[in-house]
């Protein structure tokens, strides 16, 4: 069991959705969940994209401090970087960036947004299986390929890559990244269909110990969990964040839960259970979970359920 963290409180957190599989501009807001801006001239101006990948840009506030990281990157090579520019948000104010886990839809943007960054150094955080070449084999014979990013690109671009097992802290200790989650349920198995390339071929890579969250304190609320696929299984993420803080209500969960497909449809109850007891107050499912666990979702946490969108932007405070 990884030893607790002191992970400080933050005045304000605000998730900015950069990618994800959906997008509806005419989605409604409120106070806290603010919507891409509409505009007379919407259809002459460029757009969010939406494609299979995920990436956030986290804000937090503290002590008359205003610090964000990007935490993944997308698919596209290009897609993170084009949103950031719909939005306007400028990727030179990052201070870090923090993957996940070693699958392309979640690292493919990652060259385009270090050039926009445009400094050398900049901090990019991940655990070292990030580096495993792997693929997924479905039962119909189908095989996927899932490439890790290149070392040697990001190498050239100048980025300082911090190689992490264990949990780590950044942002003057105001954000957690939780490096490899403990698995202690008994139902959420990892992905059987992938496997990873070794000295002795292709091995089965059923785990992914690479998948990773960050984590924020809110002042007064508890914890806001930030998860992109949760491949380790959502329930094993948020103890695991809930262990390493040593708080026990999480206030806000957004990423993916990866219960899309046949495979992982029979956990979809019982995953659901256990989130409705832990009793998020904010739940913001995307990319991987999947429509029908979204739907139960929704169904089992109306007041908590919130709708994805590229180009959302979720202000906690």
């Amino acid at each position: 069991m990884c030893a607790q963290v002191h992970l400080k409180p933050v005045d304000i957190a605000d998730v900015t959705i950069l990618v994800d599989n959906f997008i509806d501009i005419l989605l409604p807001g409120n106070e806290m969940v603010q919507r891409a801006p509409l505009a007379f001239d919407w259809s002459e101006r460029e757009q969010l994209i939406a494609e299979h990948g995920y990436a956030v840009v986290l804000t937090v506030q503290w002590e008359g401090r205003r610090e964000s990281v990007l935490y993944d990157a997308g698919l596209g090579r290009n897609t993170v970087r084009h949103n950031m520019e719909v939005l306007n948000i400028s990727p030179a104010g990052l201070r870090a960036v923090i993957l996940s886990h070693g699958h392309a839809d979640h690292h493919g943007g990652l060259e385009g947004i270090i050039r926009a960054i445009g400094r050398p150094h900049m901090p990019l955080v991940l655990h070292p299986d990030v580096w495993h070449d792997r693929k997924v084999i479905f039962p119909t014979g189908v095989e996927i390929h899932m490439p890790p990013p290149s070392h040697n690109d990001l190498d050239h671009e100048g980025v300082d890559i911090i190689e992490e097992r264990g949990p780590s802290l950044l942002i003057d200790d105001t954000i957690l990244v939780t490096g490899q989650v403990e698995r202690v349920t008994d139902f959420e198995k990892g992905f059987p269909l992938q496997y990873a390339h070794t000295d002795h071929g292709w091995e089965r890579d059923t785990w992914i110990w690479d998948d990773q969250a960050i984590v924020c304190h809110l002042q007064g609320k508890g914890l806001l969990v930030l998860s992109s696929c949760s491949h380790a299984g959502v329930i094993n993420v948020l103890r695991h964040a809930q262990r390493l803080t040593g708080i026990d209500k999480v206030y806000a969960f957004v990423g993916g839960l990866h219960l899309t497909g046949g495979l992982f449809e029979a956990i979809i109850p019982r995953t659901v259970a256990e989130l409705a007891a832990i009793g998020p107050a904010v739940v913001v499912p995307g990319h991987c979970t999947g429509w029908r666990a979204t739907h139960e979702l929704a169904r089992a946490m109306p007041q908590a359920y919130v709708q994805t969108s590229a180009g959302t932007r979720l202000h906690f405070a």
